[in-house]
């Protein structure tokens, strides 16, 4: 008895469609192993409502009074001073002063338009940050002043410096 081959098309054709869909079953999983990253935003879209109660959550505001007892820390030494925040058109940041009035940039985050360029950290008598975006440049500078942190801002034009 003679064996029965299929004809060379439908060989073809099979081959083709196991090769597609091995590809496709590839290509869904690889998208599943990236996930958010590229088919969308982790955790949705912020707006400026978000940002503005997350920002108005972390000022510092006084805590209510409650009937305990507060408890003794440690040492005064091992206390992290409260963090001041200041707005500009360039951005937020929150300065603090640590023991010899040296300022030390806690954080700092661009306004919508405007990208971080150069920033002095610190802790020093002097810390900084610029801003800069199609609006111009904004620099603020902070120092201590008896333990509280003073801010000076400039603005300019977008020259490199």
């Amino acid at each position: 008895m003679q064996s029965v081959k299929p004809p060379r098309p439908v060989v073809v054709a099979a081959g083709w469609l196991a090769a597609a869909l091995v590809a496709t079953l590839a290509g869904l999983g690889g998208i599943r192993l990236v996930g958010d990253s590229l088919t969308g935003t982790r955790g949705g879209v912020v707006t400026e409502q978000d940002v503005a109660r997350g920002l108005a959550a972390a000022t510092p505001t006084t805590a209510p009074a409650s009937s305990a007892p507060p408890r003794p820390s440690a040492s005064p030494s091992s206390e992290r001073p409260a963090g001041a925040v200041f707005s500009s058109a360039g951005g937020t940041v929150t300065v603090r002063c640590e023991a010899g009035d040296q300022a030390y940039l806690d954080s700092w985050s661009p306004a919508p338009g405007y990208l971080v360029h150069d920033y002095d950290r610190g802790p020093d008598d002097d810390v900084e940050v610029r801003f800069e975006g199609s609006d111009g440049r904004v620099e603020l500078t902070f120092h201590c002043l008896d333990g509280a942190p003073q801010r000076e801002q400039r603005s300019g034009g977008n020259d490199d410096d």
